[in-house]
């Protein structure tokens, strides 16, 4: 059946190297309109992530797209940065000495948030690549931003699989789980993108040799040159030669919520164990009622080679999905 919506996305990202991964994706797969970019803490800082935007927005010939500065820290806990993944400058080396050209929003990422859900009710997809404080404070200035949202697809969470920042949590979780619980207790029908399904889609030797062999262009080239970064990591600390595709499988996803097979349960984060702090809990009971909370939409398995569909469309130029 043919595609007939759109989707209209706001990005909220924590820019590092699979965030900008995602957003080169969205911006060459020629069926969606980036309507406008918030930055988080987490990879690198907010503010540094609101650079790294303006400069692959540009890069990519979006410099159009308002950037919103973010949440700085999370809602209750110090921030802590993935510099050991994603560089000092989250991109690998790649960000620009010079300040880099684009639209500066003046509010922040949750008032941004707030205000073209209101303006454009029903119309705007989410997706969230970092920690969940920004739509955390959104939540606390339009407790009814989920009915405003068409949609709201969420990298983050382990659910059968290990966590990636300890045994039982999922990076972007444990950056902000008092966040990332509003989100989950508040919200109906978020689409939740957990390690079990990024982990399997992965870039190997035979994608590697795909993305280096792609042709040149700005934004292209931007985002090939953050691969080395990424790739010393995964081999060192993972041992194990290429990498995860965390937010570039959500992204898919936002376009195109057939390319997984989904689980529908609600999900509750772990904000005071000692050991899990940070994990996702899902509740696998049938339950109905007023008391019973949201039910998040889990994406567990994929239905086409997530990893192929990356490549092509954002490094050799097809068009989404085809």
């Amino acid at each position: 059946m043919p595609r007939t919506h759109r989707p209209q996305l706001v990005l909220d990202m924590d820019f590092g190297i699979d965030d900008s991964m995602a957003a080169l994706y969205l911006a060459r797969s020629g069926r969606t309109d980036i309507v406008a970019v918030g930055t988080v803490h987490g990879n690198t800082s907010s503010a540094q992530g609101a650079r790294n935007g303006r400069q692959l927005l540009a890069a990519l010939g979006l410099a159009d797209v308002p950037v919103a500065t973010g949440a700085a820290a999370p809602l209750a806990q110090p921030v802590d940065y993935a510099s050991a993944v994603h560089g000092e400058d989250g991109i690998g080396g790649m960000a620009s000495v010079e300040e880099p050209p684009g639209v500066v929003g003046t509010e922040s990422a949750a008032e941004q948030l707030v205000r073209l859900a209101r303006s454009r009710p029903g119309e705007l997809t989410l997706l969230a690549t970092g920690p969940l404080t920004n739509l955390g404070l959104a939540l606390e200035l339009e407790p009814a931003l989920g009915s405003l949202l068409r949609s709201v697809v969420v990298m983050g969470g382990a659910i059968a699989v290990p966590g990636n920042i300890s045994a039982h949590s999922e990076a972007n979780i444990r950056h902000d789980p008092e966040a990332a619980e509003r989100v989950f207790a508040q919200l109906d029908d978020v689409v939740l993108v957990p390690l079990d399904l990024t982990t399997v889609c992965r870039v190997e030797a035979a994608e590697l040799a795909r993305i280096m062999a792609a042709p040149s262009t700005p934004g292209v080239d931007l985002v090939r040159g953050m691969l080395g970064q990424y790739l010393d990591f995964n081999l060192s600390d993972l041992g194990r030669p290429g990498f995860p595709l965390h937010d570039p499988t959500a992204a898919v996803i936002a376009l195109d919520p057939g390319a997984a097979a989904y689980d529908d349960a609600p999900v509750e984060v772990e904000l005071t164990g000692s050991v899990t702090r940070g994990m996702t809990c899902v509740d696998r009971r049938p339950v109905s009622g007023p008391s019973a909370r949201p039910t998040v939409r889990i994406a567990m398995r994929p239905q086409v080679s997530i990893a192929d569909e990356f490549v092509s469309v954002a490094f050799e130029g097809a068009t989404a999905g085809g």
